[in-house]
């Protein structure tokens, strides 16, 4: 299923679904920022659905796309970016983490424009500890809004999660920075 958007373009299912993402973002902040954080939740948990029906409808059905290859890791960090800093607002997350997280991010998106700009383009692939890290930062990003929802106690779930995301944000910012390198060595 394709919907035609102007006069050249096709989106399929799976890439609509990653846009509708992309929109709930605003959304998601909205609801952070009005201290409605049940709606918070139910919206972040909507968009980690979606992005795991847009993959399998992509692999399934035959729809993956290179536009969805780039959109779908760009719709999860807006997510998660906006979320995080909402969540340092808000008092729920600690700043070093947030800065942390952000970063990281930002020094990939500024390796990968310095590598386009000097011609020597990067392939971009997710490394495994980048996808344990993207997987550890939804987990706790819906442990401090059921929190924060829900009122439920964390326990050492909160301080464990928070350790892990530090970590693996650390890791994964030195495997990319090392694979850039050679990179450009190269």
């Amino acid at each position: 299923m394709s919907l035609t958007v102007g006069p050249v373009s096709r989106v399929n299912l799976p890439n609509a679904i990653t846009i509708a993402r992309f929109l709930l973002v605003p959304v998601v902040v909205w609801a952070i920022a009005a201290h409605q954080m049940q709606v918070a939740f139910w919206l972040f948990a909507a968009a980690a659905i979606s992005d795991m029906l847009d993959g399998f409808l992509a692999k399934k059905f035959g729809m993956a796309s290179e536009f969805g290859a780039h959109l779908d890791p760009l719709a999860d960090k807006a997510m998660l970016m906006s979320i995080y800093v909402m969540l340092a607002i808000a008092g729920t997350l600690p700043l070093w983490l947030v800065i942390a997280v952000v970063s990281r991010d930002l020094m990939i998106l500024a390796a990968i424009m310095l590598s386009w700009l000097m011609d020597r383009p990067l392939e971009i692939r997710p490394l495994m500890v980048s996808k344990a890290n993207t997987v550890a930062q939804f987990l706790l990003a819906t442990l401090v809004l059921a929190t924060s929802a829900f009122g439920i106690d964390p326990g050492n779930a909160l301080t464990l999660g928070i350790i892990a995301v530090g970590c693996l944000t650390g890791l994964s910012s030195a495997a990319y920075l090392a694979t850039w390198t050679r990179h450009m060595a190269s």
